[in-house]
Formats: structure tokens, C-alpha cells, sequence
């Protein structure tokens, strides 16, 4: 099988994994139904993208052909929006979200005078000095500031969305959230590849940029599979938080504006004893999906004077908060001679943890060692 051959076979089976698990996405049943339909269309895109790279592939007409080139500037945009209904609970699509498709448009309008409306002969010449054409030049620019822009847009969005989950929450949502990362760093590894393919694509080294095209082709068939693997061996993965929520951080500024900060040094000994005694007597982190909610309802202490009292006052995110009592609590089962045969992943989900590598994590962040070997050293 020569290259053109296999790049082919890669494009048809990337193709067909990405239009499968869009289906799937779009006929599952989930309460998570935008986050899927977002991502499902973000597949479709990719599908498509993929076909219009491939010229052996398909013979579409020069009109539809240079269509299809257009549709990745709907792609990352897509992905954004799915990140964001993957972080927050309450997303939803608004008219406004609609400028996210600006760029498209933008690319397609300026094609028309000297491409989309002229006559066959017209386009062909056009396509031959493409290279040298102001409108194709301005739509790669505009590519590659649009992949700047989401790539740093949906780093800040996780990074926001980490630090709220943190301060509020105890369960294993940090977990799709630590995945989603990885997912976006291998999308910004792919797209930083493709720019290095357009950049050689206008050397005098083409032939690195059709290197880097095959790899670009496997690169994004593994992305998929890893996300098919990802989403059906962990369906309850991808959760999300209230995006109305804010950071500890926001909430003092604003007391600082309106005035003394909403618990003083006597409300917080006390609010901080009540606290400790809930915690201790009741043990409510042996809940795996305790939220800073939760507590607050019990101990009636507002969520905002509670979420200063842990997150800024103690130091401590809620998410380590709870877990060191969580981890307490392992560390006495693991001392336990009479709970000798209590497998680690029976203590792990008997604390409050619902994800060995977070359970992993925090243990070792606690005590410097590993479950297993901490119950070795006993």
C-alpha cells in the first residue's frame, strides 16, 4: 500500500469513528444532552474537514470544495462552547453566541467578488495563484489568531472552573476536569502541528508539510478513539458546576468595596468549632458528592461566610478540606489489625472516594506515601 493509499484508508476510518460516535453522542440517553449535541457537531465538523483535505476522496465542485476548506473555522468555536457546557451546569445556547460563527462568515464574504461569482476559468486562475491572493492570505491569518484566541479561551475557562470546583465541591467532577485539560492540551498539540504544515506548506520543503499531514491524519484518529474510550468506560465522567458560583477570592474583593468582611475574627472561632464538630461527629465527607452546599445547609452558616471561612481563613480549598478527612479516616481503617483484609479500593470507596487516582492523590499529598505502602510500614 503506497502513502496516498494509506492516507486514504486513515481519512475513511477517522471519518467513519467520528460520524459513529457523533450518532452515539446524539442518540444516547444522558441528561447531558448539549454538552453531547455540541460535541457530536464538533465530530461532524471534523468529519467533513477531513474529507475536504483528500481530493481523492471526493470530486465536489471548486464552489463547494473551498466551502468545505471554510467549515474549520467553525470547529474550534464548537469546542469552546462544548467546554463550557461541560464546566458549568447551567450553560446554554443564547442568541449571543452566535458571533462565534463571525469568522466563517467573514471568510466566505470576502470570496465572493473574485471566487464564488465568477465564471469557471476565473476560479481556476484564482486557485492557481492562491498563494498570492490577498483574500486567501487574510483567511489563514484569521485561522491561526482563531486558534491563538479558543486555545487560550478554553484554558482559561478549565483554569476558572478548576478553582471554583475546588472551593466548593468534594466529589470526583475534578476528575473530568484534570481529562478535559488533557483533551484540550492534545487539541492544542494537533492544531500547533497543522500550523507547521501550512508554514512548510509555503517553503521550499512542501514535502514536510505532507509528512506532517499523514501524522496530523493519525493524530486525530488516536484523539478520537481516546475520547470514544474515555466516554464509554466512564459514562458518569463529565459533570459539572454552577457557574454562578464565585471564586473566594471575588467574594472578599467585594466585601472589601462594600465594607468589613462578612466574618469577623469571633464569628469565625466560632463558626470554625461548629464546623469541626460537624465534621467530626456526623463525618458527612463520607459522601462522595458533598458539596460546600451541602455543609452549609447543615451547619446553617451562609455559603458565602462558610466558603471564607474554609477557603480563605484556614488556607485550604473545600475539595483538601474535606478530603483530609477523608484521608484521616483511611489512615485509621489502614491502622486497623482487624480490617487487615480490607482491600484498598474497599477503604477508598468507605471514606468517600469514588476515583482511585484521586484517592492515590490525596494520600500521598497528605502523607508523603501510597495507600499500599503506608500500610506496609505498619
Amino acid at each position: 500500500m503506497d502513502k496516498t493509499n494509506l492516507l486514504v484508508t486513515i481519512a475513511e476510518i477517522t471519518m467513519l469513528i467520528s460520524l459513529f460516535l457523533s450518532l452515539f453522542l446524539l442518540t444516547v440517553k444522558t441528561q447531558h444532552k448539549l454538552s453531547n449535541r455540541l460535541f457530536a457537531f464538533f465530530l461532524i465538523l471534523t468529519a467533513i474537514d477531513i474529507g475536504g483535505n483528500l481530493d481523492n476522496l471526493f470530486e465536489p465542485g471548486l464552489n463547494a470544495r473551498i466551502f468545505i476548506s471554510s467549515i474549520f473555522f467553525l470547529q474550534l468555536p464548537t469546542f469552546y462552547l462544548y467546554v463550557l457546557s461541560v464546566c458549568y451546569a447551567d450553560f446554554k445556547l443564547k442568541p449571543k453566541h452566535l458571533i462565534h460563527g463571525v469568522p466563517f462568515l467573514i471568510a466566505n464574504l470576502i470570496l465572493i467578488p473574485r471566487f464564488y461569482t465568477v465564471d469557471l476559468a476565473s476560479k481556476i486562475s484564482f486557485l492557481e495563484k492562491s498563494s498570492t491572493r490577498l483574500e486567501i492570505q487574510f483567511n489563514h491569518i484569521l485561522i491561526h489568531i482563531q486558534i491563538v484566541v479558543y486555545i487560550i479561551a478554553a484554558f482559561m475557562i478549565l483554569r476558572r472552573a478548576k478553582k471554583i470546583y475546588l472551593e466548593n465541591y468534594a466529589g470526583a467532577n475534578i476528575e473530568s476536569l484534570h481529562w478535559l485539560f488533557q483533551f484540550t492540551s492534545a487539541l492544542s498539540a494537533f492544531y500547533f502541528i497543522a500550523l507547521l504544515k501550512n508554514i512548510f506548506k509555503f517553503t521550499d520543503y512542501p514535502y514536510i508539510s505532507e509528512w506532517l499531514k499523514a501524522g496530523l491524519f493519525i493524530f486525530e484518529l488516536i484523539i478520537i478513539f481516546w475520547y470514544l474510550y474515555k466516554a464509554l468506560n466512564n459514562p458518569s465522567l463529565f459533570r459539572n458546576i454552577d457557574s454562578k458560583l464565585k471564586l473566594v477570592k471575588n467574594i472578599i474583593s467585594e466585601d472589601k468595596n462594600t465594607g468589613p468582611l462578612a466574618v469577623n475574627e469571633k464569628e469565625y472561632k466560632e463558626e470554625l468549632s461548629k464546623l469541626k464538630k460537624y465534621m467530626e461527629e456526623d463525618k458527612p465527607f463520607l459522601n462522595p458528592s458533598l458539596t460546600i452546599q451541602d455543609v452549609s445547609r447543615e451547619i446553617k452558616i451562609p455559603v458565602r461566610d462558610l466558603s471564607v471561612l474554609i477557603n480563605h481563613k484556614l488556607d485550604q480549598h473545600f475539595y483538601d478540606f474535606v478530603n483530609t478527612y477523608r484521608i484521616t479516616c483511611a489512615m485509621d481503617i489502614l491502622k486497623d489489625v482487624t480490617k487487615s483484609k480490607v482491600t484498598v479500593l474497599e477503604i477508598l470507596y468507605e471514606v468517600g472516594f469514588n476515583s482511585k487516582s484521586s484517592f492515590n492523590t490525596a494520600f500521598k499529598k497528605h502523607t508523603g506515601q501510597t495507600p499500599t505502602a503506608y500500610r506496609k510500614l505498619l
